[in-house]
C-alpha cells in the first residue's frame, strides 16, 4: 500500500469509473479536475512537475507526473509568551518558557527573544516534516472527487453523495502502489475496466506510468484530443475518397469525441431524391439528430452521403452502415411528409393559427407578439421602410412555429420560415428578415445582414424582454431560465451594428407602452419602473461587453453612466476615453468635472438667472460653458444622424479641457455656497448645469485615476 513513503519521484493517477457521463459535462469536468488538483498540491507542498486530465464518457482521469517523495517540510515561527515572562530577573527560563517549548516540541535552549511592536516576546522555530506522497495524496483525492461539480448531479442507493452519474470504480495508484482511500462505498485499487465490446470486464493497472497505455490495450483512447484528431481525420479521408468534402463542425466534434471510447468513422449513404428537400430537412436530422457529418462535393452542394464514427473497432463495420443508413432513411422519409404537407398551405394562411399559441400565458399570444414585433420595428425604422413590407415581415416572422417541420426540428425556426417565404413567392427581403430576426442565436453568432432583418431582431428582443420584466420575471443570480440575458447582449449588439437613430430606451418606452395598452403595466409609475430596470438590465450586458473588449472597469461606468441607449457609441466613446486617459490634459479636465460635479450634487433646482452673476469669474465661467455647449454639442450630434464616433469624442474631450483654468479661476475667486439663499441656489444650478455639460462625452467623475 502507497500510503508510506515513496521511494523515488514517479507518477500518480486517479481514475473515476462511472455510467456514461452526459457528453457537454466533460470538457468542464477535466478542466475543473485538473484546476482543483494543481491548487490542492500547491497547498499540500507536494511537488510535481505536471498535472494533466483525461477523460472518455466512462472515466475521469487526473495523472500527476513525476511526484516528489514527499511533502516540502513546513518551517514555521511560533510566537509564545512575552520575554519578560518566560524568563526572570537572571535571565533562567520560567513555567511559561518551559511549557511553551514542550508545547511547540522543541528545547529551551533553542527558543530565541525577538522585539515587536507589542514588546519583546520569545519565539520557536516549528519544523513539521513533510509527509509521505502516498499519505497527502490518499486526502487529495477522494476530497477531488467530492468537490467535482456537474449542471445536473443525482443520487443513487441510500447514498447521501451526489455525483454527475453513479461512481462504479477508483483506480489510485503512486508508481506501481494503490493510494488505499473508500469514498461512498467504493473502494480504491489497481482495477480498471476497458472498452465495453473490445476489451470488456475488470483489468488490472501495473503501475501509474503505464495506465494510459494499458487503457489504450483496452481499447480506451484516454486522451480527448487525440479522439478528436483521430475523428476529423478518418471522416476526412473517408469524404475525400468519395470526391467530397466533410463538414465538421466543431460543437459536433465535441460532442462525438466525448460520446466515444474508441472512434472508428465509417461512411454511409441516403436516396438523392431527398436533395431535393431544402438542406436543412436533410442536415438536421443527420446532424443534430444522428450525429453525422454531411458531405458536399467540390461546388458546395450536398451529396447524399454522410459520415458517422463508430464506438468501436472495425468489426462488422458493414453491418454498422447498414443499420445507420436505415435509421436516416427513416428520419428523412419524416422529413420529406412533414415538409410535403407544410407545403400544402402557405405561410401567409398559418399567421392565424398564432393566436392559438401562448407566448407566455400573461403576455399573450405568438400573435399579439408579432404585432407588437411589426409596431416596434416601424418606430425603430423611422420610415426607411415601406410600412406593409415591415408588417408582412413581422406577422411571418413567427408563422413557421406552426409547421410540421419546425414542431418536429424545433432548431429550424426561422430557417423554415424563410425557405417556405421563397419557395411560395414572398419578397426576398422578407425572407431573409425572418431568418435573421432570430440573430444572434449565441454568443458569437452571425448578425442580422439586412436593416429589415435587424430592426425585427431588435424589436423581438425588446419586446421579449419588457414583456417578462412588466410581470417580474427578471434574472436574480445566474438563474436566466428565459434566457433575457441572452437577448439583451442580441438587441444591443445587433442595435450597434446598424447604429438606429432611435435609442434603445426610447424603444423600450414604445414596448412598454403596448404593454400597458393590454393591461399588463399598470400606470405611468408602474411603466417608468420597468423602463428602467430594463435599461439597467440592457447596461449590465453592455458593461460586460465593454470588459471582455478589454475595456477598464471605470471607463465602462463613465461612457455607460453619460449614454447607454445607443450601443455603437457607447464603444466609440470608450475607444476615445481609452486613447486619451493617460493624456495630463485628461487628468486635469477630470478632475476639474469631478470638482463641479461633487459641490453641484447639493443643488436643489436647476434653474438659474445670468442676471445674478457677478461680472467676474462667475460670467467668464458661465460665458465659456455656453461656448463650449455649442461646440461640444455640434461635434458630437451632428455625424451619421446622431451617432457619435470616436474621433469627435476625442475632439469634444480636448475642447472641453480648455475649461479647466477657467472652472480654476471660478472656484479660488467665487465662494458658492454663501449665506444669501438666492445666490447660493442660483450658484449650484449652474454648476448642475455646467456637469451636465462636462458629462456630455462620458461621466469624468468615474474615471479612477492612479494613487485615488
Amino acid at each position: 500500500m502507497a500510503t508510506g513513503e515513496a521511494k523515488a519521484v514517479t507518477d500518480a493517477v486517479l481514475e473515476i469509473g462511472m455510467e456514461e457521463l452526459p457528453a457537454r459535462f466533460m470538457r468542464q469536468a477535466l478542466a475543473d479536475a485538473r484546476e482543483y488538483m494543481q491548487k490542492a498540491l500547491a497547498s499540500a507542498r507536494l511537488e510535481v512537475s505536471e498535472v494533466q486530465s483525461y477523460g472518455t464518457p466512462r472515466r475521469i482521469i487526473v495523472q500527476l507526473c513525476q511526484v516528489a517523495p514527499r511533502q516540502h517540510d513546513l518551517v514555521r515561527e511560533v510566537r509564545g509568551p512575552a520575554a519578560r515572562a518566560a524568563f526572570d530577573s537572571e535571565g533562567k527560563p520560567t513555567r511559561a518558557a518551559l511549557g511553551f517549548a514542550k508545547s511547540a516540541g522543541v528545547a529551551v535552549d533553542q527558543l530565541s527573544r525577538k522585539p515587536t511592536p507589542q514588546g519583546e516576546y520569545v519565539f520557536a522555530t516549528v519544523v513539521e516534516v513533510g509527509r509521505p506522497a502516498g499519505s497527502v495524496l490518499a486526502e487529495l483525492f477522494p476530497q477531488m472527487i467530492a468537490a467535482l461539480t456537474f449542471p445536473k448531479s443525482m443520487r443513487w442507493g441510500s447514498r447521501d453523495f451526489r455525483f454527475a452519474r453513479p461512481i462504479r470504480w477508483i483506480t489510485a495508484m503512486l508508481g506501481e502502489e494503490v493510494i488505499d482511500f473508500d469514498t461512498h462505498a467504493v473502494s480504491s485499487g489497481r482495477t480498471t475496466w476497458g472498452h465495453r465490446t473490445l476489451a470488456p470486464g475488470a483489468h488490472e493497472i501495473g503501475s501509474a506510468e503505464d495506465c494510459l497505455h494499458r487503457l489504450r490495450e483496452l481499447g480506451v483512447m484516454a486522451d480527448p484530443g487525440e479522439r478528436a484528431r483521430r475523428i476529423r481525420e478518418q471522416a476526412e479521408s473517408l469524404a475525400a475518397a468519395i470526391g467530397g468534402r466533410a463538414v465538421i463542425d466543431p460543437e459536433l466534434l465535441e460532442e462525438i469525441t466525448f460520446l466515444v471510447e474508441w472512434p472508428t468513422a465509417f461512411a454511409g449513404s441516403f436516396a438523392p431524391d431527398c436533395l431535393d428537400m431544402p438542406e436543412a430537412c436533410v442536415i438536421t436530422p443527420m446532424q443534430d439528430h444522428q450525429r453525422y457529418f454531411p458531405v458536399r462535393d467540390a461546388d458546395g452542394n450536398l451529396m447524399p452521403v454522410f459520415i458517422g464514427v463508430r464506438n468501436g473497432g472495425d468489426h462488422a463495420i458493414d453491418v454498422v452502415r447498414a443499420g445507420n443508413e436505415k435509421v436516416l432513411a427513416a428520419r428523412l422519409a419524416d422529413a420529406r411528409f412533414f415538409f410535403e404537407e407544410d407545403m400544402r398551405r402557405p405561410l401567409v394562411e398559418r399567421v392565424d393559427d398564432l393566436r392559438g399559441v401562448v407566448f407566455q400565458e400573461r403576455l399573450g399570444t405568438m400573435y399579439d407578439k408579432a404585432a407588437r414585433i411589426g409596431r416596434l420595428a416601424l418606430e425603430l425604422l423611422h420610415g426607411a421602410e415601406d410600412p406593409a413590407l415591415v408588417e408582412t415581415a413581422a406577422m411571418l416572422a413567427k408563422a413557421d412555429l406552426v409547421t410540421a417541420v419546425v414542431r418536429e426540428f424545433t432548431e429550424l425556426q426561422g430557417v423554415m420560415g424563410r425557405e417556405y417565404a421563397l419557395r411560395q413567392g414572398q419578397d426576398t427581403a422578407v425572407a431573409e428578415a425572418i431568418f435573421e430576426h432570430y440573430l444572434p442565436r449565441f454568443a458569437g453568432d452571425v448578425l442580422p445582414a439586412s436593416r429589415l432583418g435587424a430592426a425585427l431582431s431588435i424589436a423581438d428582443k425588446i419586446d421579449t424582454l419588457t414583456g417578462y420584466f412588466s410581470i417580474g420575471l427578471i434574472p436574480s443570480g445566474s438563474a436566466d431560465p428565459y434566457a433575457l440575458r441572452r437577448q439583451a447582449a442580441g438587441a444591443a449588439s445587433v442595435h450597434g451594428q446598424w447604429r438606429f437613430v432611435m435609442e434603445l430606451d426610447s424603444l423600450v418606452a414604445c414596448a412598454a407602452g403596448l404593454f400597458e395598452q393590454a393591461g399588463v403595466i399598470r400606470g405611468v409609475t408602474e411603466r417608468a419602473q420597468v423602463i428602467a430596470d430594463v435599461m439597467d438590465f440592457v447596461q449590465a450586458r453592455l458593461k460586460v461587453s465593454l470588459e471582455e473588449a478589454g475595456f477598464r472597469h471605470d471607463i465602462a461606468d463613465a461612457v455607460l453612466a453619460a449614454d447607454r441607449g445607443r450601443p455603437a457609441c457607447v464603444f466609440e466613446r470608450a475607444y476615445a476615453v481609452a486613447q486619451v486617459v493617460d493624456e495630463a490634459w485628461f487628468a486635469v479636465l477630470a478632475t476639474a468635472g469631478a470638482r463641479v460635479r461633487n459641490i453641484a450634487l447639493n443643488a436643489q433646482t436647476d434653474a438659474f438667472s445670468p442676471s445674478l452673476f457677478d461680472d467676474g469669474a462667475e460670467r467668464a465661467l458661465f460665458d465659456a460653458a455656453k461656448a463650449m455647449e455649442a461646440e461640444v454639442r455640434t461635434s458630437i450630434q451632428a455625424r451619421m444622424s446622431g451617432f457619435v464616433d470616436r474621433h469627435a469624442c476625442v475632439s469634444a474631450l480636448e475642447r472641453m479641457s480648455a475649461i479647466g483654468p477657467v472652472i480654476d479661476r471660478y472656484f479660488d475667486e467665487v465662494m458658492v455656497m454663501v449665506d444669501d439663499d438666492v445666490v447660493r441656489s442660483n450658484r449650484l444650478a449652474m454648476l448642475k448645469w455646467l456637469s451636465g455639460i462636462l458629462s456630455m462625452v462620458v461621466d469624468l467623475s468615474k474615471i479612477v485615476f492612479a494613487g485615488e
